[in-house]
């Protein structure tokens, strides 16, 4: 048990000496400076720009910034639509995969559009190579460059001076997919490789198993999409059981790989913000704030499943390595618990043991992590969600002093804290008004037509407790933008495709267009020099006053549905 505690203590320690050089390299990018990597991609930008008629050097405002965001968004989204409703007559489909529904083609499409990856189907028969390679990675690059984009905006929009002119949207994105997320994902992917990770366009593999069985082994190219999956924090895997799957994620090696990348650049875009402002104190103090409460969970998590399942221990059954359901041997149950606190904490919600499987008070700290939806966060979108927090601590304090709230020199006005607060309480909003209706269904056993074939019961495997949890799993996975489940739910039917969709949608584009609106409107105003009254955003202090911000809006909103959920199988298991 010391060996998996100090291999848990290992990853966080490398992926931190990692995270902040690479932060420094991102501020190096957004600001314009010279980087090591320049003489390999600035001629393919340029070529790049220039087939696309887009002048990089052109400034935006951050409405244009904005237009250009959803604009190019909705282009991907019709794209990938057809390539997912046309797979089966579309080259590269060694297996004979067939075309999806149009629900099930809806649901993907916004998924991985939005950076969420929830897979509402399995990997190696529901796609075929074509469509995980133009569509599934594709966005998976282009998303995460998206989030990376809108929060380069923001750090343009917080520099000390007054301007409407925020940057230039597609120069920000391609730079972060050229320079930032493909170097990764290319070093990630020839590791994987060598740890037995599949690179290869043929189809199925018959292999004879140890127990004599002729069996037929998925493949495909599989490391390349691994390597995205994790670098961008999208985490729709190539089979359907994700990073547990042995191909997938083979060696302990590989599995430190994988979870060191899934936090590796929201890490480092914390640190970049602070060289892009030259406020490293500033970064400091989101990072502390960050991993406080990423801890307060990740600590628990471990306990409990190293402790192992108490239900199991009453039927005399040794648990000596901890709970293991759901969970790789070669992994082990810290490991498996790291990951999926790592993996909820972030908009990532890849996995390497079944979240289902976890005990009743992991499961719950896994959800809430994704409730808070600001710890770490995703690739670029993790910042914007903690910026609405630090917004909402200004304000408070700034009327707790009797001061008109500032930050970075700005007057926070009535306006922006509008618009914080409406997406703070977006998030909780969507994810109860989602799990109330279903609970509704579910409980009064709905006969639910065309939206589900039977009464709505049917899409539960688990009964009382368990079965709300599944549900309102399901809704925060959604609205939280991370993609992961409680795998009991009966999921591929209209009903959950079309409602867990607009969730998606919902949850990506408003909480990215808040933000940026903000960081608009105050770059717009005045510029206040630093006084002895100035509220400082860089210390301890601030530091806890966003802490509880954080813990009062958007954890304590949460209290009762988990109560009837986690809380209540927890105190009935005993």
């Amino acid at each position: 048990m010391n060996t998996e505690i100090i291999g848990v203590v290992g990853m966080f320690i490398v992926t931190l000496l990692l995270a902040i050089p690479l932060g420094k390299y991102i501020a190096n990018i957004y600001s314009g400076k010279k980087t090591f990597l320049d003489f390999l991609f600035s001629p393919i930008e340029k070529i790049m720009f220039r087939i696309s008629g887009i002048d990089q050097t052109k400034e935006m405002n951050w409405k244009q910034n904005l237009t250009a965001l959803l604009t190019i968004n909705f282009v991907w989204f019709l794209v990938c639509m057809f390539i997912l409703m046309n797979q089966g007559w579309l080259p590269l489909n060694p297996d004979g995969n067939p075309s999806m529904s149009p629900d099930l083609a809806f649901n993907t499409a916004i998924s991985f559009l939005v950076n969420c990856n929830l897979q509402h189907y399995s990997g190696e028969s529901g796609l075929t190579y074509f469509s995980q390679i133009t569509g599934i990675m594709f966005l998976q690059f282009v998303t995460a460059g998206t989030g990376m984009a809108a929060c380069a905006v923001v750090f343009n929009a917080t520099k000390e001076r007054q301007t409407e002119s925020l940057g230039n949207f597609y120069n920000y994105f391609l730079k972060s997919c050229t320079r930032i997320l493909l170097p990764i994902s290319a070093i990630a992917a020839v590791i994987l490789i060598f740890s037995g990770t599949p690179m290869t366009f043929e189809g199925k593999d018959t292999i004879i198993s140890m127990q004599g069985d002729t069996v037929q082994v998925s493949r495909g190219p599989v490391a390349a999409m691994v390597a995205i999956k994790q670098t961008g924090t999208n985490g729709g895997g190539w089979f359907g059981v994700n990073s547990a799957h042995p191909l997938e994620n083979p060696t302990y090696l590989s599995n430190m790989v994988e979870n060191i990348l899934i936090i590796l650049i929201p890490i480092a875009m914390v640190f970049a913000l602070g060289y892009y402002l030259n406020k490293r104190k500033l970064s400091w103090m989101i990072f502390g704030v960050m991993t406080i409460g990423f801890l307060l969970l990740l600590a628990p998590t471990i306990m409990q499943e190293m402790k192992g399942n108490s239900a199991i221990t009453a039927m005399g059954i040794d648990q000596h390595l901890g709970s293991m359901e759901g969970k790789e041997a070669r992994f082990g149950s810290a490991a498996s618990a790291y990951w999926g606190i790592t993996t909820t904490v972030t908009s990532n919600g890849s996995v390497n043991s079944m979240h289902d499987s976890f005990t009743p008070l992991s499961g719950a700290f896994t959800m809430l992590g994704m409730m808070v939806n600001s710890l770490y966060g995703g690739v670029g979108v993790g910042f914007l969600n903690f910026y609405i927090f630090i917004i909402l601590a200004v304000f408070i304090s700034g009327l707790m002093v009797g001061r008109t709230p500032e930050l970075f020199g700005k007057k926070v006005e009535a306006r922006e804290v509008k618009i914080a607060a409406i997406i703070a309480i977006l998030h909780p909003l969507l994810i109860l008004v989602g799990t109330a209706l279903a609970s509704h269904y579910a409980a009064n056993n709905t006969q639910m037509g065309w939206w589900f074939n039977g009464n709505a019961k049917g899409w539960l495997n688990n009964p009382s407790y368990h079965g709300f949890s599944e549900m309102l799993y399901e809704f925060t996975s959604s609205a939280a933008d991370n993609g992961s489940g409680f795998e009991g739910l009966g999921d591929n039917n209209p009903f959950w495709n079309i409602t867990t969709g607009v969730v998606m949608l919902l949850s990506r584009y408003l909480p990215i267009i808040g933000p940026v609106a903000i960081a608009g409107l105050l770059a717009n105003k005045k510029y206040i020099p630093e006084s002895a009254g100035t509220l400082k955003t860089d210390t301890v202090t601030f530091g806890i006053m966003t802490l509880a911000v954080i813990v009062i809006i958007a954890a304590l909103s949460f209290f009762p549905a988990l109560a009837l959920g986690p809380l209540a199988e927890y105190f009935s298991v005993g």
